[in-house]
């Protein structure tokens, strides 16, 4: 059973941009902080931005100034919006709803690479 599907990665080079989405359902989503974290290969999995249901962010500081996470409270989505992305940035991107820290889906590859 899934309830959050991340969509929105794909191979981009240097310097390009991506938006990713995350779909949640509604009991999940509404009254409950959102984030997305990453993991590449060999890594574990590491915060990159989250936002309150108020959309107060937060982000981790390889990606300030670059990422911009979003919500649409009536579409129970989260976006994260990435740009000049760099290849460090590869990694499967999950999204997370703080009512269940410990719950995964698929996530979405990003890869950026020449």
């Amino acid at each position: 059973q899934v309830q959050l599907v991340e969509s929105g990665g794909g191979l981009v080079q240097p310097g390009g941009s991506l938006r990713l989405s995350c779909a949640a359902s509604g009991s999940i989503f509404s009254g409950y902080t959102m984030g997305w974290y990453r993991q590449a290969p060999g890594k574990q999995r590491e915060f990159v931005a989250d936002i309150t249901s108020g959309s107060m962010a937060n982000y981790a500081d390889f990606v300030k100034g670059r990422f911009t996470i979003s919500r649409d409270n009536r579409k129970n989505t989260v976006y994260l919006q990435m740009n000049s992305l760099k290849p460090e940035d590869t990694a499967v991107y999950n999204c997370n709803s703080y009512a269940f820290p410990n719950s995964w889906a698929q996530g979405t590859q990003v890869t950026v690479s020449s």
